[in-house]
């Protein structure tokens, strides 16, 4: 089982897009187990995902657990839905945790100092100058997290039109940065959250629940609706934005899921 695991989601990306691609590469896998279940956790230890009562390893052979029973049971879920075969695209809380599990436990100073750059180019700074509807747009989104930012974080921060970089107050980078979780769990969610939008402050707005997922989804995603109400809808654009938008919900329940 254990091979067969690994051959499966072995150096599968976070990316979905990319994902989709290696998706279309090589054949998926048949299902190879009946029943897919959350186990109980030995003392100190997480909760096991199990598949016929058996753990199941990462990529990277450690065992697939998550630190409550209500995440494990969420992943085993994914798990149970496949079908006749194994789709790593329809699984994005178990490619999350395998990221988890296998990357962020062993670097998560690494990981938070990458949630931090983008505190100094986050998405919310930079305004559109025209049209008016998405310039209302924005800041109908967007101030909310700049003022919650503001009033609950110490940090203030510069928006300016356009794209130019505009350099922030480090004072107001390291306040927030304070708020990064140094959990593993909870800060591979926030760094994909932040790499999917753009935006650590709409990361850490969810890990904070000022925003839940769906409403940062919607924030990071004022300039694309707007382009497709407008200009029309691509269908690879859409299937792309939609992949992104399971991972954005996959991230979301594990911040919901953890403390």
């Amino acid at each position: 089982m254990r091979d067969i695991f690994e051959d499966i989601f072995a150096n599968q990306p976070l990316d979905p897009v990319e994902a989709a691609r290696k998706s279309l590469r090589a054949p998926l896998r048949k299902r190879f187990y009946k029943v897919a279940a959350a186990g109980e956790a030995a003392a100190g230890d997480d909760h096991p995902v199990l598949l016929d009562g058996k753990t199941v390893r990462t990529p990277a052979r450690h065992a697939l657990a998550a630190p409550t029973k209500e995440l494990a049971e969420a992943i085993a879920l994914e798990w149970e839905a496949q079908r006749d075969a194994v789709d790593p695209l329809a699984m994005p809380l178990t490619r999350l945790a395998n990221s988890i599990i296998d990357g962020v436990t062993t670097s998560q100073d690494e990981v938070a100092a990458e949630v931090e750059k983008f505190l100094g180019t986050d998405l919310l700074f930079y305004r559109a100058e025209q049209p008016e509807g998405l310039v209302e747009r924005q800041s109908a989104k967007w101030d909310p997290v700049i003022r919650w930012a503001h009033e609950h974080l110490g940090a203030r921060f510069v928006l300016t039109a356009g794209i130019i970089h505009t350099a922030q107050p480090e004072g107001s980078v390291s306040a927030a940065a304070q708020v990064i979780p140094r959990k593993p769990w909870r800060l591979g969610a926030v760094h994909t959250i932040t790499t999917l939008t753009g935006s650590a402050l709409l990361a850490l707005a969810v890990a904070e629940k000022f925003l839940d997922g769906e409403a940062a989804w919607a924030a990071a995603s004022v300039d694309e609706d707007w382009n497709m109400e407008n200009w029309g809808r691509d269908e690879i654009a859409v299937q792309r934005h939609e992949q992104r938008h399971a991972e954005m919900r996959a991230a979301s329940m594990v911040l919901a899921l953890t403390v």
